[in-house]
């Protein structure tokens, strides 16, 4: 099957670049599009600095919904936004004080890829953080998504006035160029390999792509999911680090299924060594948690089969009754065994919501995000929190496929009474729902 590949470099331009992030772009884009999908075709998007998180969120969502698997190279810079304090993708026109308006959350990347099948989506990542977003990875994962395979690394804060390079990704690219692409796993440790003392100090993100099932009770909306393939925790790369002792049997707890373990690069002066072996990959200086401490592994028993297997099975084979009718099962026993505004019932919501979106159905989407934006509202979200701005924004996009006149007025009156209260983070949204439902009324039916 053809694959996709999406080549993503952003980074600031003026004195808030700590990057040269699209000077890779150069060095991926001479590496054959198979070799960079490791399948025999593909077809590639490039993105280079962009402007415009909604920009960047369409390119998301055409390659989200590419059916073969999917491999995406991002390569920039994390900032957090002031208010929520959340990680974002800086772009061309972000600055320390603009990053809710003119970056690209993270949690968009984590959303746009969320129903893809297990193991079809691949992130390779070299990332530097801001000094803000240095100190908040301390006690943070960078969540990526439960089902993606993600490999690479987030850089601290070059010198001042300095903007470093890409090392990780060029190294990358370098070794593509060969025209021979060996497994990702293989292919970040050689990576790290030839960076050697290069990538001391450096967060290590690896995330095997291994599809395993879920337990049932995941949610997407709680605070730091653990799920299989899904969070992605960061360790510190030490100076030098103590292999970590392996655990009794007695220890092996059912929480710990799908944790990632992160593996540490540790190079000695002349040479360097960096080894993934296994679903539970152990690097020499062992697994390293987020405050840098050696951490031993675990094995952890077999859960239940995950339910967004089998949904998302059924929207790619074309049954979308049949995904909308599993999910809003889901959806009814989480809200009598939760309540309707649990997360773990408005979580399913969502999943119908894009549902509806799959199956070219943008009115009952936008209904759907509609009401999971005032459920949340009505249970005492704040307006600018990520889940009601998410739902309000999703609703505002869906409404704007709406061909149905009829239904495109009714569904504008609702979504302009709720942009006065959630006016996201983009200028003008109210007024172009107004200006719409003008031209609406204007326009005979």
């Amino acid at each position: 099957m053809p694959g996709t590949v999406l080549l993503l470099a952003a980074s600031p331009v003026g004195k808030s670049r700590l990057v040269d992030a699209a000077s890779v772009l150069p060095v991926l884009a001479a590496v054959p599009p198979a070799v960079l999908s490791g399948t025999d075709t593909a077809n590639v998007v490039e993105l280079a600095d962009p402007l415009e998180p909604q920009a960047v969120l369409t390119r998301l969502r055409a390659v989200a919904a590419t059916p073969g698997p999917l491999t995406v190279f991002v390569t920039g810079q994390l900032a957090l936004d002031r208010r929520q304090h959340l990680p974002h993708l800086a772009l061309a026109r972000t600055t320390p004080a603009t990053v809710r308006y003119t970056a690209l959350p993270w949690q968009w990347i984590r959303e746009e890829f969320r129903l893809r099948s297990p193991g079809s989506t691949t992130l390779v990542v070299d990332l530097h953080a801001d000094a803000d977003t240095w100190g908040w990875l301390r006690t943070h994962t960078l969540d990526s998504g439960r089902n993606n395979a993600v490999f690479g690394r987030i850089a601290p804060p070059p010198s001042r006035r300095t903007v470093a390079g890409p090392a990780y990704m060029k190294t990358i690219a370098t070794i593509l160029r060969s025209g021979w692409r060996p497994p990702v796993e293989q292919l970040h440790q050689q990576a790290f390999t030839r960076l050697g003392p290069e990538a001391y100090g450096d967060l290590v993100l690896t995330v095997p792509p291994v599809p395993v099932a879920a337990p049932a009770s995941y949610r997407s909306g709680g605070p730091r999911p653990q799920a299989p393939g899904g969070a992605v925790g960061a360790g510190r790369a030490p100076e030098a680090a103590a292999a970590a002792p392996p655990q009794p049997d007695g220890s092996r707890r059912p929480e710990a299924y799908g944790d990632v373990v992160l593996t540490v690069p540790v190079a000695a002066p002349g040479g360097s060594s960096y080894r993934s072996g296994g679903p539970r990959p152990q690097a020499p200086g062992g697994a390293v948690g987020v405050d840098g401490a050696p951490q031993s592994a675990t094995v952890a028993s077999p859960q239940p089969p995950d339910p967004h297997v089998q949904v998302t099975a059924a929207v790619q084979a074309g049954r979308h009754q049949e995904a909308d009718a599993l999910a809003a099962a889901h959806e009814q026993a989480a809200a009598r065994a939760h309540g309707p505004a649990s997360e773990q019932a408005l979580h399913w919501s969502e999943v119908r919501a894009d549902l509806a979106m799959f199956a070219r159905d943008s009115a009952r989407s936008c209904r759907i995000w509609l009401t999971v934006a005032e459920t949340r509202l009505a249970a005492g979200q704040a307006p600018d929190s990520p889940g009601v701005e998410k739902a309000v924004d999703r609703a505002h996009h869906q409404w704007g496929q709406v061909r149905d006149k009829s239904r495109a007025q009714e569904l504008g009156t609702l979504l302009a009474q709720l942009r006065t209260r959630v006016p996201g983070r983009r200028p003008g949204a109210l007024e172009n729902v107004r200006k719409q439902l003008r031209e609406l009324q204007a326009t005979p039916f």
